[in-house]
């Protein structure tokens, strides 16, 4: 998929990947588009694919007793997204991954991504830095969101809140702030 190789190498550095020299790693991918409000993936199906996001915003979530949305996270142009648990271990998603947007994304599907690190030792320090970096901004979220009042938490987020976010419904927003939409209305308005 060389027409999409800048935001291939973006996502994949530091390795150093040339189609002279990964152009099979490059063919892997395939494109795939999702309208407004389809899933991707759905609580109680199994990943498939391991997507880098072209355009549009995504949202993974999972619902509380009372059927509300809890927000985990997004994903937006040049970002990682798919259900990664699922996709890696193929066991049934507890998320929902749905579009926010219209969306074009390019994906690869397991077995392409596991021969990744089969074929290219480089792809073992890409994972590692990788999987280094999701924990750690795993960990990072989780303390904000127990030790940061909303009002931090607000502020904390707008500060990296990258632009694809800005125009989304702020339910969603507030939901992975854990605030009610008003207390983020309220806060927004002031800012």
């Amino acid at each position: 998929m060389l027409k999409y190789a800048d935001i291939i190498n973006n996502a994949f550095r530091p390795l150093e990947l040339t189609p002279e020299t990964h152009l099979e790693f490059y063919e892997m991918w395939k494109e795939i588009e999702f309208g407004k409000n389809e899933f991707l993936t759905e609580a109680g199906k199994v990943e498939k694919r391991f997507y880098l996001v072209i355009e549009g915003v995504q949202v993974i979530y999972i619902l509380d007793l009372k059927g509300d949305k809890k927000v985990i996270g997004f994903s937006f142009d040049g970002s990682y997204s798919g259900v990664y648990d699922s996709y890696l271990y193929q066991r049934p998603s507890k998320y929902f991954l749905e579009a926010l947007t219209p969306s074009k994304l390019i994906y690869i599907s397991l077995e392409d991504y596991q021969s990744l690190f089969d074929r290219y030792p480089e792809f073992d320090r890409w994972g590692r830095i990788v999987h280094q970096q999701l924990l750690v901004g795993r960990v990072d979220r989780e303390i904000e969101i127990i030790t940061l009042s909303a009002k931090e938490r607000f502020d904390a987020f707008m500060e990296r809140c990258p632009a694809p976010l800005l125009n989304i419904p702020q339910k969603y927003l507030a939901s992975y702030l854990n605030m009610t939409p008003e207390t983020f209305s309220r806060m927004r308005a002031e800012k």
